[in-house]
């Protein structure tokens, strides 16, 4: 069996051409030798019969087509994995980067994974808290769920993946650990979310992947492999509860269109890959919990809509794999609320079986749900008073109004090292509630309005 080829018969980018080659696999990771000793890592993404394209991960610059040596290793990528990986830096392909050493692995995984099979899953229940009231009350995150935030360029969502790192959390007697893979950031948010995660005190349970923006585009494609990799490591080995968070997906697949169309592939919508939504399940469904297992993996990925268009494929492609989205709004951010979540687009579909008595509180659904309708209902009411005037409104339309704006001001806005608990926000989504009577509390039963929100009545009026 040859196991080593001399010479190349095309180079074209980063992808380099061999013929007549035997015995290997797709994905099958290769050893490039140049003329000075260097090697290369490389990997097979084509193979036509005995013709192979092998992508070259620091490019091909100074490779000879006559005396350059490629060997065939016989395996795919894969990580090396060891309980020591947490509180650790890794560049895009899982190599360390903090200065700490090499790792000692206890196991070796194929980073490309598969997704979990359905009939081993289990169902998701309780809910991880981020902090956020936003998030927490109205859009739950729950363990084992996959839930994107759409963003739009020059919004502030690093700023909000920081946050929900600094402060996400599950039940005090579980293990937790965050997985956090930023794809195409430049040096200086690298460096930020670095500095961020050190000075709070948190990198002890966090594992950074970082991929740079003037890193190969081969390794963007790789980079959220090797997050879902130790993942799923620490969730189904180790039996932690693992949050993933992926920044940013657009990013991410920007890359895997322009590496598609150096192979020749044919573009599909906007250019981008025929296979595009296929690709995104092969990582979105590695999130959940698996039977036997006491560990979950939950994903909270990241997508700036390029020009703000939920319909762009690479949302609309998300938004059918995933459990909901959380959307944040730029007319928000305008207004000087942060985090700019945008309640009423913003679901998490998984919520209703992870919430309530046991897991959050009792009242959580019905808050929620009446938090829901009555922004909704504060919309209609700024509508009409961008026609008639405010002054025009009724009585309950002013209300509502000042409800909006207190529920803004209040609820939707927080610092970004506020950390409120679930029974902090829906202790608040109460009180604004409380401004409201009764006829527009129409999610409430009578008896519901009775014990959650009339006590807030009571201590307001004691407070006067």
């Amino acid at each position: 069996m040859i196991l080593e080829h001399l010479g190349l018969d095309k180079i074209s980018g980063s992808l380099v051409v061999l013929e007549n080659v035997d015995n290997v696999f797709n994905e099958e990771m290769v050893e490039i030798r140049l003329e000075d000793g260097s090697v290369r890592a490389g990997r097979i993404v084509m193979i036509e019969g005995r013709r192979v394209v092998i992508q070259v991960f620091e490019g091909t610059r100074g490779v000879s087509m006559v005396n350059t040596r490629t060997r065939m290793t016989g395996r795919p990528m894969e990580l090396k994995l060891s309980p020591e990986i947490v509180g650790r830096v890794f560049d895009g392909l899982g190599r360390p980067k903090d200065g700490l050493g090499e790792i000692y692995p206890l196991t070796r995984r194929d980073i490309n994974g598969s997704a979990i099979n359905p009939v081993q899953r289990v169902y998701p229940r309780n809910f991880v808290q981020t902090g956020i009231s936003s998030i927490d009350t109205l859009s739950t995150l729950i363990r084992g769920q996959k839930l994107p935030i759409f963003s739009g360029s020059g919004m502030r969502h690093n700023e909000l993946a920081m946050q929900i790192v600094r402060q996400a959390s599950v039940a005090d007697d579980e293990r937790f650990a965050i997985v956090f893979a930023a794809m195409g950031v430049k040096n200086d948010v690298a460096e930020q979310f670095r500095t961020s995660f050190e000075e709070s005190n948190v990198m002890s349970k966090v594992v950074m992947f970082l991929n740079l923006s003037n890193d190969p585009i081969i390794e963007r494609i790789i980079t959220p492999r090797c997050a879902l990799t130790a993942a799923e490591y620490l969730a189904f080995d180790l039996g932690m509860n693992v949050l993933v968070i992926m920044t940013d997906m657009t990013a991410y697949c920007e890359a895997l269109r322009e590496f598609s169309s150096s192979k020749g592939e044919i573009p599909g919508r906007k250019g981008f890959p025929g296979y595009l939504y296929s690709d995104l399940a092969s990582l979105y469904e590695r999130a959940g919990i698996i039977q036997g297992s006491r560990g979950s993996v939950t994903q909270l990925p990241i997508l700036t809509m390029p020009n703000d268009d939920i319909t762009h494929p690479i949302p609309d492609l998300t938004g059918f794999i995933t459990e909901g989205q959380i959307v944040l709004d730029r007319a928000l951010e305008a207004k000087g609320v942060y985090p700019p979540i945008s309640v009423l687009p913003s679901l998490s579909r998984l919520m209703k079986d992870g919430i309530g008595e046991g897991y959050t509180r009792k009242d959580h659904k019905a808050v929620s749900n009446q938090l829901f309708a009555c922004y909704s209902k504060v919309q209609e009411a700024r509508s009409l008073a961008s026609v008639v005037g405010e002054d025009e409104l009724s009585e309950q339309d002013r209300l509502l109004l000042g409800f909006g704006r207190d529920f803004e001001a209040q609820f939707l806005t927080q610092s970004q090292t506020e950390n409120r608990t679930v029974t902090q926000s829906l202790d608040l989504g109460c009180r604004l509630l409380a401004q409201l009577p009764d006829e527009l509390l129409d999610r409430l039963k009578r008896e519901e309005i009775e014990e959650y929100i009339e006590p807030f009545r009571e201590k307001e009026a004691n407070n006067g």
